[in-house]
């Protein structure tokens, strides 16, 4: 059974989150304060948090800026509609998605099995081998949601996981934001969110340049994003004799 942290101070939503999820097959506890829920974030082990940005004691932020030191369990952040500042924040700090209050508990729902649909608990084991993903210095490992760069361990988040796994089977191809919502996200496209470009953001900053100093995902306007394939010994030569 699936546990998931709600970290609200709003004790009747955490009480129809507790109801509702619980009888949808999870088991669900509740935190009132940043201090409170980070204690049980660190201490406990969690398979998602809900995570709200408003709390007493300690913001939503700031105990997702010291989550994020030690664990990299899915976070979906709630935030008060219109506030699309908090949002980008938040993803920029290393949620996974956010959903604007007031929100459909369907809605809720569906964004916690798609995160959970294709993450692995941490530590868990995976069902079965997968056929490790290499491009250049980079390896990917599907079942296991790790990333190596140069035999050094990435942490990323489970979306971000999903986002580079998307671009490296496709390396070399554009990919658009389209794909990359459906695959990353697993939600209908919309133009004006933004959140898959945060995302993108933040992943860069995670893996750094290519060891010949270009991009590792490259902005393709108008389209979406592109990893490229790494460049060869006989493709900088003939580069040079340009």
């Amino acid at each position: 059974m699936k546990k998931i942290l709600a970290i609200d101070d709003d004790r009747e939503l955490c009480e129809l989150l507790e109801a509702f999820l619980e009888a949808e097959g999870f088991a669900v506890d509740s935190a009132h304060n940043g201090r409170e829920g980070l204690a049980k974030a660190l201490e406990r082990r969690y398979d998602l948090l809900l995570l709200d940005v408003m709390l007493p004691g300690m913001n939503g932020f700031d105990l997702l800026r010291e989550l994020r030191k030690t664990k990299q369990v899915p976070v979906i952040m709630l935030t008060a509609r219109g506030d699309e500042v908090d949002r980008v924040v938040g993803l920029e700090m290393g949620a996974d998605d956010y959903l604007p209050k007031p929100f459909s508990t369907r809605e809720l729902l569906a964004r916690i099995r798609a995160i959970l649909r294709r993450g692995a608990p941490e530590g868990g084991q995976t069902e079965g081998p997968e056929k490790a993903i290499e491009l250049g210095d980079l390896v990917l490992y599907p079942g296991s949601h790790e990333i190596s760069r140069e035999g050094e361990q990435v942490h990323v988040t489970h979306v971000e996981f999903r986002l580079l796994e998307t671009l490296l089977r496709s390396a070399g191809n554009a990919v658009s934001r389209e794909v990359l919502v459906r695959e990353a996200l697993e939600r209908s496209y919309s133009p004006w969110d933004r959140s898959i470009d945060v995302h993108a953001s933040n992943l860069r900053k995670k893996l750094g340049p290519m060891p010949d100093g270009g991009e590792r995902i490259k902005t393709i306007r108008g389209v979406g994003y592109m990893y490229p394939l790494p460049r060869t010994r006989e493709n900088s030569n003939e580069d040079a004799g340009e």
